[in-house]
């Protein structure tokens, strides 16, 4: 891999080691494009606090630390700045409202929740609720035609223990989608390397039978996240027994 556009920082709260860190672990292992994509802070009700993303207030201070990586290490690495997002209804007008006071450069779209999150569940959890199934494809649908992410990381993150045949009926959907418009979708090398459940192979046989575009991602949280060759091998794995359609994960343009 020479780019990777998905990776966190401490500011999400599970995740360790530095900026600086990563862009040097990058660096070593011959990487050309590295973006940083945290978990997006929220425009949540006051009554609501999340565990798992960046709070509002800390938006200006990873905004300056990736720009000033991004001037410290230039001709050496190129350096993104961006963010993994969900698509909450609720929220998301305000988020981007919020968001246009800093030069971000791309959004990744990560469904970790259904609904707006102070309302929902996490698709990870098991279930054979087909409803949890068809409101996690709707929902991702409705955000990938915002128009606004270059990609959808994991999205076989929804843990649908279920019939099979009704998890490909909802998911073709999503694939489809996808196709139609030319949104690339993730293999997760984070999954891959802590054998979750994800990714999942019954989703990357549909998407190698539909023709997505495919591209790889670290979804680093940890610097020894970053040079994970067995990870990229079982993924180089998949994209062969499927007939997955690998791109170069598409880069933004800097501002």
């Amino acid at each position: 891999m020479k780019i990777n556009l998905h990776s966190h920082t401490t500011r999400c709260g599970h995740a360790s080691g530095t900026e600086k860190e990563f862009v040097e672990e990058a660096l070593r292992i011959g990487m050309t494009d590295f973006g940083f994509s945290d978990h997006t802070p929220m425009t949540f009700p006051e009554t609501y606090k999340s565990g798992i993303r960046m709070k509002l207030e800390e938006m200006q201070d990873y905004t300056d630390t990736v720009l000033g990586l991004r001037k410290e290490y230039e001709g050496k690495i190129n350096i993104y700045l961006g963010l993994e997002v969900e698509y909450y209804p609720a929220l998301f007008d305000s988020y981007i409202k919020f968001m246009s006071d800093y030069p971000l450069e791309y959004m990744i779209l990560g469904q970790h929740s259904l609904n707006n999150e102070y309302d929902g569940v996490w698709p990870g959890e098991p279930t054979e609720d087909v409803s949890r199934l068809k409101r996690y494809v709707e929902q991702v649908i409705e955000g990938l035609s915002t128009g606004k992410f270059i990609y959808l990381a994991h999205p076989d993150l929804m843990n649908y223990v279920g019939d099979e045949a009704t998890y490909l009926k909802e998911m073709e959907k999503l694939c489809g989608y996808a196709y139609d418009h030319k949104i690339p979708l993730e293999i997760n090398l984070l999954g891959i390397g802590e054998g979750r459940f994800y990714p999942n192979p019954v989703f990357w046989k549909l998407a190698g039978e539909v023709g997505n575009d495919v591209v790889m991602a670290l979804d680093a949280h940890h610097v020894r996240m970053i040079d994970v060759p067995d990870a990229e091998e079982k993924a180089m794995k998949m994209v062969k027994d499927f007939g997955l359609h690998l791109i170069e994960t598409p880069l933004p343009k800097m501002k």
